[in-house]
């Protein structure tokens, strides 16, 4: 869902947590993060996925591993191509 503040939402969680990542928005109205930090972290990230910001409604969070990737920091990506 889009336009309850999803992403800015995330950034702040996963900093909280220490985890650094991207999340953004997708064409189809679903949000993607890809994160990198302590599995315990992560985990805890994940189950905030499953409430979002007041106003979202999740319907499915979708976990997958991939290859690790290094981050900076944690950021938002405001314009995609996916």
């Amino acid at each position: 869902m889009q336009g309850v503040y999803f992403r800015q939402s995330t950034k702040a969680k996963a900093t909280d947590l220490g985890i650094t990542g991207e999340v953004k928005n997708k064409t189809d109205g679903t949000v993607h993060i890809t994160a990198t930090g302590a599995a315990t972290k992560l985990n805890e990230l994940v189950e905030w996925c499953w409430k979002g910001p007041d106003s979202a409604i999740v319907k499915n969070v979708k976990v997958e591993k991939i290859p690790l990737t290094i981050f900076a920091d944690f950021n938002i990506v405001r314009h995609n191509k996916i």
